[in-house]
C-alpha cells in the first residue's frame, strides 16, 4: 500500500457501467492509484438495475449510494471522504448530472477537507496553509478585490491595540517588498514627506503594510505576491518568511492579511472574512464564495447602502451566509472617510478609491462631521493618469490634499500635492455598522479572545 494514491471517484447514471467500470480498471491500473470507492451521483439514463449490490458488482469496487437520483448526494461525498482518507477525488461523471455550479459545490466540498478534485481537463489543489505561527492570530480574507480589506485589517489592529493585546499586520500586496519589510508604525513619523522619501528610493509606500501603520500606528511587516487562483492560492509570496518574522518580533497577536481575493498561506486560529455587498451575488453564492465564507468566524459585509447594494440585495446575503455557516458572526456596514489631521475650516481636494456614486455621500460626511469644504474629489487612485488629470483642475482651488493611501497616493497625489506648496492629509476608511444593536467591536474582540484560547500553546 505504500506509496499508493488513494482515490475516490464520482461516477453517474448516463454512462453505461461497462464503460464506467473500463474508466476505473484504467485508473487503478495506473502506477501508484489504487480506486478505494465509488460514489454515485445520480443520473438514470443508462440504469438498469439500480440495486447497491448491482452496481458494486458492475463496477467492482465499493459504492456510496443514495436513492434520490434527482440531487447530488453531497453527505455521501462527505462521508466517503471520512471513511477513506483519500489522496484525490477523481470526477468520472458528466451534464446533465453535474453542471458547472453543482461541480463548483463539490469541489468546495472536497478541497475544504484538504484533498484535490481532479477531472478530465481540471484539477483543483487545497489551499496551502504552513503552519509556521507561535502565537495567536487571525486571518483577514475577501471575496474580492476593493472591498476594504485593509480598512477592516487596520481598524481591528487598532481596536486590538488599544485592549492592549499588542499586535503586530503581516500583509501581502501585488506591489511588496522583495524581501519582508518591518515598518515600525509604533515607533516612527508617517509624515507625507516621508513618505515620499521612501517612494523615491523605489518603496511602493502605499503597500498595505504602509497604510496598516500609518493608520494604525503598530508594527508591520510587508510582504509581496504574484497571482491569485480560483481558490485563493498565489503563485509565489514571502508570506512564509513574514510569518517568521512575526514570531520574533516584540508582538503578542498576529494578524494574516490577504489581498484581493487571495488567501495568505499561513495557518491561523481564526478567520474574518469580508463579503462586498457591491458584488454580483454569484460571486458571493457560487464558485469558490461559498468556500471563503465557510472559513469565517465573523463575516464583516461592506458597502451595505445605495447605490452601491439595495436593503433587498444586503437581506439577500445575509440570508445566504447564515444558512452557509450559522455558527459565525455576521455584521453589515459602510465605510466612512476620518481624516488622521484637522481639516477643519479648509478647502480639499479628496482622493479615494469609492466608486463615483457613492461620493456625495462621503462628501457630505466630511464636510458635516470635519467642517471641512470639499471642493472636488477624484475616484481614479487605481489610474494615475486621470488622477493626475483631477489633480490639476484643483490645484488652484484647494488647500489640502485629502486621500487615502492607496495605489498612486503616494507616486502622484502627495508628490503633485507637495509640489502644488498643498498640505497632504491622508484619510482613514471606518466600518461602522447598519444597526445599531450590531456592536462591531465587541465582534472583533471575541474572535481575538477565542483564537487565544484556542491557540495551542494555551491549551
Amino acid at each position: 500500500m505504500d506509496g499508493l494514491r488513494k482515490m475516490i471517484c464520482l461516477i453517474d447514471g448516463e454512462h453505461y457501467f461497462p464503460v464506467t467500470r473500463n474508466a476505473l480498471e484504467t485508473l487503478d491500473n495506473l502506477e501508484h492509484n489504487e480506486v478505494v470507492a465509488a460514489v454515485f451521483i445520480g443520473g438514470t439514463e443508462k440504469l438498469r438495475d439500480a440495486s447497491p449490490a448491482s452496481i458494486e458488482e458492475k463496477l467492482g469496487v465499493p459504492v456510496y449510494y443514495d436513492e434520490n437520483f434527482h440531487e447530488i448526494p453531497y453527505h455521501l461525498i462527505s462521508q466517503s471522504l471520512t471513511d477513506h482518507e483519500p489522496d484525490v477525488v477523481m470526477d468520472l461523471s458528466d451534464e446533465p448530472v453535474v453542471d458547472y455550479s453543482k461541480r463548483f459545490k463539490i469541489a468546495s466540498l472536497v478541497l475544504e477537507m484538504g484533498i484535490p478534485y481532479e477531472g478530465p481537463d481540471f484539477q483543483f489543489q487545497p489551499l496551502d496553509e504552513h503552519d509556521l505561527l507561535q502565537k495567536p492570530s487571525l486571518k483577514i480574507l475577501g471575496t474580492g478585490k476593493r472591498i476594504g480589506k485593509t480598512a477592516v485589517s487596520a481598524y481591528a489592529a487598532r481596536l486590538i491595540h488599544k485592549e492592549k493585546y499588542n499586535p503586530c499586520v503581516v500583509a501581502m500586496g501585488r506591489g511588496g517588498p522583495k524581501e519582508p519589510e518591518i515598518v515600525r508604525g509604533d515607533q516612527i513619523e508617517i509624515t507625507p514627506q516621508f513618505l515620499m522619501e521612501q517612494s523615491n528610493k523605489g518603496v511602493h509606500a502605499a503597500s498595505d503594510h504602509w497604510e496598516d501603520a500609518l493608520m494604525s500606528r503598530i508594527l508591520t511587516i510587508g510582504c509581496r505576491r504574484c497571482g491569485g487562483g480560483m481558490l485563493g492560492q498565489v503563485f509565489i509570496t514571502n508570506m512564509k518568511r513574514g510569518a517568521q518574522m512575526a514570531n520574533e518580533v516584540d508582538a503578542d497577536f498576529v494578524i494574516m492579511e490577504g489581498s484581493g481575493a487571495a488567501i495568505p498561506p499561513v495557518k491561523t486560529d481564526k478567520h474574518v472574512v469580508l463579503v462586498g455587498a457591491n458584488q454580483p451575488l454569484i460571486n458571493i453564492e457560487r464558485f469558490f464564495g461559498p468556500f471563503r465564507i465557510k472559513k469565517a468566524d465573523l463575516v464583516v459585509i461592506t458597502m451595505c447602502e445605495e447605490p452601491l447594494a439595495s436593503k433587498h440585495k444586503v437581506k439577500t446575503i445575509e440570508t445566504f451566509i447564515n444558512n452557509l455557516n450559522p455558527g459565525a458572526i455576521v455584521i453589515s456596514t459602510v465605510f466612512r472617510p476620518k481624516p488622521l489631521e484637522s481639516v477643519q475650516g479648509k478647502k480639499v481636494l479628496f482622493a479615494t478609491t469609492a466608486p463615483d456614486s457613492i461620493k456625495e455621500v462621503l462628501i457630505e460626511h466630511l464636510e458635516n462631521v470635519y467642517g471641512c469644504q470639499v471642493v472636488g474629489t477624484t475616484s481614479h487612485l487605481s489610474n494615475r493618469p486621470l488622477l493626475q488629470q483631477d489633480i490639476e483642475k484643483y490645484l488652484d482651488e484647494a488647500e489640502v490634499m485629502l486621500t487615502e493611501l492607496k495605489a498612486a497616493a503616494v507616486d502622484v497625489a502627495t508628490k503633485d500635492a507637495l509640489e502644488a506648496g498643498m498640505e497632504v492629509v491622508y484619510c482613514d476608511n471606518i466600518p461602522l455598522a447598519i444597526r445599531e444593536e450590531d456592536d462591531l467591536d465587541q465582534a472583533i474582540i471575541r474572535v481575538v479572545d477565542s483564537a487565544i484560547q484556542d491557540f495551542p500553546q494555551n491549551n
